[in-house]
């Protein structure tokens, strides 16, 4: 049997992932803090989830996660980073900032960095990152949460690198979203899919072991325009 972790499971994509793996034939070792929520997905089929109550901003306990997996699981298959925070800021406020760098950036990096290592000494393996579309641009009202959606985006695309490079068999996938209805989502948008269509299409592009998959398709437009179109341009409708 395959295994699966899914960090960040317990609402929205990871969540929603985590029950296509389980219907696939996977064990999905699931985390988050509320155990609560875990647990429900837990008893909706009991032989096939592992809850694991971890904060991502507890550098330490992620070490404590990863030495687990190692002592309990002859192997994992597929680690997501389905973590995520980012809230409007059109003041600045530090307050508002600093969870969301630590969320999307430190605690991002850091378990991107076991799980790589985890599969280099497991000799094979295959990590997916959830950034977004925000990835692209800035964007002068979320600040902090584009910038570090475009550092998730190019750490994991170093690490797609290193993998191409080493002698293990490495897979990373960046994943990057558009509008999804998900908690996270603030008020009404334009193409905004449900979760079970986001999460089936973000499943498919795991299972083809995409580089970089913009969800949903449609979303690839929107990535060609903001690449190309000019600052002054994209100043007027952002």
């Amino acid at each position: 049997m395959k295994n699966a972790l899914i960090i960040g499971a317990s609402s929205g994509i990871g969540r929603e992932l985590a029950k296509l793996l389980a219907e696939d034939g996977y064990k999905a070792i699931i985390t988050g803090r509320r155990e609560q929520l875990l647990e429900e997905i837990k008893a909706t089929n009991p032989e096939k989830f592992v809850v694991k109550i971890h904060d991502v901003n507890d550098l330490d306990s992620s070490d404590i996660l990863f030495e687990s997996l190692k002592n309990e699981f002859k192997n994992i298959d597929l680690i997501v980073y389905s973590s995520g925070v980012g809230d409007p800021n059109y003041e600045l406020e530090w307050e508002k900032e600093l969870p969301t760098l630590q969320t999307n950036i430190i605690a991002a990096t850091k378990i991107y960095g076991l799980a790589y290592n985890f599969f280099r000494k497991q000799g094979y393996g295959h990590l997916v990152g959830i950034s977004s579309i925000a990835s692209i641009r800035g964007n002068r009202h979320v600040p902090a949460y584009f910038a570090s959606k475009a550092f998730q985006a190019n750490y994991l695309e170093s690490l797609w690198m290193k993998g191409k490079r080493s002698k293990a068999e490495i897979y990373v996938t960046d994943i990057q979203p558009g509008f999804v209805d998900t908690p996270m989502a603030i008020g009404k948008t334009f193409w905004m899919a449900s979760t079970e269509k986001a999460t089936k299409q973000i499943y498919t592009a795991i299972k083809q072991k995409r580089k970089k998959a913009y969800i949903t398709k449609r979303w690839r437009l929107v990535a060609f325009v903001l690449k190309n179109v000019p600052s002054s341009l994209l100043f007027k409708f952002t």
